[in-house]
């Protein structure tokens, strides 16, 4: 696939928030912006187009470091803070959604919960193939019947000597289909959440592709199907049981995409800032009338404000001191505001908003999923109004 398509994208920064970053954060930003101009703007809206997932990529990733870059250096991660991790998923989305989904399940949902609760000996395997994209993975949590109650998941695995056998199925899972190991949750026969891996070629083990999307075009989607998979013990994960498990590598995602949403609002926001100069009408730029300033004075104050959010919640979690709660708030505002730009800029930018000349109706579409995904819109406000009234809505 070819394109002559020119990244154009300059950053907005209103508040002059790079005086709180380090030297080392803007380095590596920028490093990271500009692989997005090279290699993912030239080509993506091809590839969204004929929903196509630029799997080549993921060398590119690994190589800017962006596959798992706040764990530790001797598992093959990059070492770096929560900030920087942030940073990346910020640029990443700014190339699009499908591209940051592919680092964040690689990195917070499939590397993270091996580093984290995995035996040494799965570590040492898995983690840096891995980080070298040698080896791509997946996360089975979401089944067909239980999305935002993953406690009545039906997956499940039983004692068989020296393994499991695991049965069940997991619905709407980025990169399954290519990858090939999945860290996948059941439940054993005492009904306890378990982490396992399960590696491509196992018996009983498909992972058919999910088609028809109009959204994230450019991630591959599936499933994940057992039927009587033997998964030697040695694949469970041994350092956590119970829905902790998933919970904490979801807050690790959702802390991502809260950083990436910022990127796809930043390019709309850039793009019809560009156009409404360019574009003349009644004798005059967009830009000149007051409802065109209106929007976006509204663009560029929203943010600002998810920044600042972003940024201090960086603080937080850099500190061990960020709560699954606020990283909720962040990431259901964040999107939020993302989807929002992504709407007005369409309308800034009129019928050509609707064309792959212009990046607006890929993000607005993308961003559809991103506002449902690793905890919906409503499920993340109930979160907050649980941790502000102490009083369980779900239950």
């Amino acid at each position: 696939m070819t394109s002559v398509k020119t990244d154009l994208f300059q950053a907005p920064d209103y508040y002059i928030l790079d005086e709180l970053l380090s030297e080392e954060h803007i380095l590596v930003r920028n490093a990271a912006r500009d692989w997005v101009k090279k290699k993912v703007t030239p080509i993506i809206e091809e590839y969204s187009e004929k929903a196509k997932c630029p799997v080549h990529l993921y060398k590119g990733m690994a190589e800017l470091g962006v596959l798992g870059p706040s764990l530790p250096i001797e598992y093959g991660g990059g070492g770096m803070d929560e900030i920087t991790y942030g940073l990346l998923m910020q640029e990443l989305e700014r190339g699009d959604s499908g591209i940051r989904s592919m680092a964040s399940v690689q990195g917070s949902l499939v590397m993270y919960p091996i580093y984290r609760y995995g035996s040494e000996e799965q570590k040492q395997k898995y983690l840096p193939a891995l980080a070298k994209a040698g080896m791509i993975g997946c996360f089975g949590l979401t089944e067909p019947n239980h999305g935002s109650d993953p406690g009545s998941m039906i997956s499940n695995i039983k004692d068989d000597g020296d393994a499991y056998i695991l049965n069940g199925a997991k619905m709407w899972i980025t990169n399954s289909p290519i990858a090939d190991i999945a860290v996948v949750w059941a439940k054993d026969e005492d009904g306890v959440v378990t982490g396992l891996i399960v590696e491509k070629g196992m018996e009983g083990f498909s992972a058919p592709e999910i088609h028809g999307k109009w959204s994230l075009r450019a991630s591959i989607t599936g499933e994940l199907v057992f039927e009587d998979v033997r998964i030697p013990k040695e694949n469970v994960l041994p350092g956590v049981r119970g829905l902790k498990g998933p919970l904490s590598c979801l807050s690790k995602a959702r802390y991502g995409i809260a950083w990436g949403a910022i990127g796809a609002a930043m390019d709309c926001y850039d793009s019809s800032l560009r156009y409404a100069k360019e574009r003349i009408q009644f004798g005059k730029p967009l830009a000149q009338f007051q409802l065109t300033q209106k929007k976006l004075a509204e663009m560029i104050t929203e943010i600002t404000k998810a920044q600042l959010l972003a940024w201090r919640l960086g603080v937080l979690a850099n500190e061990g001191r960020a709560t699954p709660a606020q990283i909720s708030m962040a990431k259901r505002n964040n999107v939020w505001m993302a989807l929002q730009i992504a709407r007005e800029a369409r309308q800034i930018h009129g019928g050509m908003g609707i064309t792959s000349e212009y990046p607006m109706m890929r993000h607005l579409m993308n961003l559809e999923t991103v506002l449902t995904y690793e905890g919906t819109h409503d499920i993340h406000l109930l979160i907050t109004g649980m941790d502000v009234t102490g009083l369980n809505a779900f239950s």
